[in-house]
C-alpha cells in the first residue's frame, strides 16, 4: 500500500483508540522506506508523543517488570517506559519498531501487551494506540519468523514506494529542488535494494534524505560532493546525481520564468525535470504572499510551453500537491488544462 493511504490508515487507527475500535498495526517493509516516519507524522499532527520501544534490544523481564516482595506476595514493577497517563498524557502512540528482530522469548512477552493492552496488572491507556514495524526475511536484516500467535494480533499492511508521494513529502520538507528533480528524472533510483549484495549504501526514502543533508553540507566543494554522495546512496546514485547537479549549469533563469518573461523551456530532458522542480519550489515559497496569484500565474503559462505536454502536467501536478486548491483560481489555470484536456494524466 503507498504511504499516502498508509498515512489514512493509521490515522483512523489512532482516532480510534478512545472509541475502543482499534485494531494494533503492523507495518512489513524493507529498510529505508519510511514505516518509522510514517508514525512519528501521525504523532506530529496530532501533536502527540509517540513512545518508541525497540524491543530487539529487551529482555522478557524488560517488558513484564522486576518482580519484589511485598509482606507475603510478589508484586511486578512497571517499566517506566510503558505508557502512563500522569507521565506521557491520556494519548500517544506505542510504537514497537524492529518487532521482526525479537527473539521468540520477548515476542511472547509482547503477545498480551498488544492485544489484550495490558501486561499484568498495567493497562495500555484508553487513547493509546499500538503501532508495530518491522522487516521481511528476505531483507537481510536480522530477522525471525513472526509466530503465528503473536501475527493475529495485528492487521498487515504492506509499505510501498510511490514516487508521488515521497515527492510530495519532499516538498512539504524543504528537500533540495535538485534532489527532487533528479529523482523525477530517474524515478526507478527512489528505492533500489538488492538484498543478494547486501550493500551497505544504496537509494531509498531514508538515504535520499541523507543526501539532501549532503547537499547542503558539501555542494561548495566539488572535490568531495561526489564522495559525500556516494557515501549515502552507494556509488552508482551518488556518481549520477553528481553528474547532475553539475550539468545544472545550463538552467535557465529561473527567477525570469517567475517574473513572467519568455524564456524557451530546454531541450534536454534532465533539464526539464530540473526546471519544473525549481519552479515547484518557488511556487511554495511565495505561497500566502500578496504576489502568489501572479506567480502563480506566470509558472502556469510557462507549464504550457514544453514541448512534451506530460511535463508540465507533472509540474503543475506536484504544484497543486504542493500549494493546495488555491491553483485552481488563478486565472491562467483555465488555459492552461484546456491545453492539456486531452493528455488527461494530471491528478488535480
Amino acid at each position: 500500500m503507498r504511504p499516502s493511504q498508509l498515512l489514512t490508515v493509521l490515522e483512523r487507527e489512532f482516532l480510534s483508540a478512545h472509541s475502543g475500535q482499534h485494531t494494533p498495526v503492523m507495518l512489513w517493509g524493507p529498510p529505508g522506506v519510511g514505516k518509522s516516519q510514517m508514525v512519528a507524522q501521525i504523532a506530529e499532527r496530532h501533536d502527540m508523543p509517540v513512545i518508541d520501544i525497540r524491543l530487539s534490544q529487551m529482555e522478557p523481564s524488560d517488558l513484564r517488570g522486576i518482580p519484589f516482595r511485598v509482606e507475603s506476595h510478589v508484586e511486578w514493577a512497571i517499566p517506566a517506559m510503558l505508557p502512563d497517563t500522569e507521565r506521557h498524557g491520556e494519548q500517544g502512540i506505542l510504537f514497537l519498531d524492529e518487532i521482526t528482530s525479537v527473539p521468540p522469548s520477548v515476542s511472547a512477552a509482547a503477545y498480551q501487551l498488544i492485544l489484550d493492552r495490558r501486561l499484568g496488572a498495567y493497562e495500555v491507556p484508553e487513547g493509546w494506540a499500538i503501532f508495530a514495524a518491522g522487516n521481511r526475511q528476505g531483507d537481510r536484516g536480522v530477522t525471525y519468523s513472526m509466530p503465528a500467535p503473536l501475527a493475529n494480533r495485528f492487521s498487515h499492511f504492506e509499505v510501498d514506494v510511490n514516487l508521488d508521494d515521497w515527492v510530495a513529502w519532499a516538498y512539504a520538507s524543504g528537500i533540495d529542488d535538485r534532489l527532487i528533480a533528479f529523482l523525477r528524472f530517474r524515478p526507478e533510483l527512489l528505492f533500489e535494494f538488492d538484498p543478494s549484495h547486501n550493500p551497505v549504501a544504496f537509494p531509498s526514502p531514508r538515504s535520499w534524505e541523507f543526501t539532501h543533508r549532503a547537499l547542503q553540507k558539501f555542494g561548495d566543494l566539488p572535490d568531495l560532493l561526489t564522495g559525500a554522495l556516494q557515501a549515502c546512496v552507494g556509488p552508482a546514485a551518488g556518481i549520477e546525481l553528481a553528474a547532475f547537479v553539475e550539468n545544472l549549469e545550463k538552467l535557465p533563469d529561473i527567477d525570469a520564468i517567475v517574473r513572467g518573461e519568455t524564456v524557451p523551456a530546454p531541450a534536454e530532458t534532465d533539464l526539464q525535470y530540473a526546471v519544473a522542480a525549481a519552479l515547484v519550489g518557488r511556487a511554495i515559497r511565495h505561497r500566502g504572499g500578496s504576489d502568489a496569484a501572479v506567480i502563480h500565474g506566470n509558472i502556469l503559462d510557462y507549464a504550457g510551453t514544453f514541448t512534451q505536454r506530460e511535463m508540465g502536467v507533472m509540474l503543475v501536478s506536484d504544484m497543486h500537491r504542493a500549494i493546495g486548491e488555491e491553483l485552481f483560481s488563478v486565472p491562467q489555470f483555465s488555459r492552461w488544462a484546456k491545453l492539456v484536456a486531452d493528455v488527461m494524466l494530471y491528478d488535480v
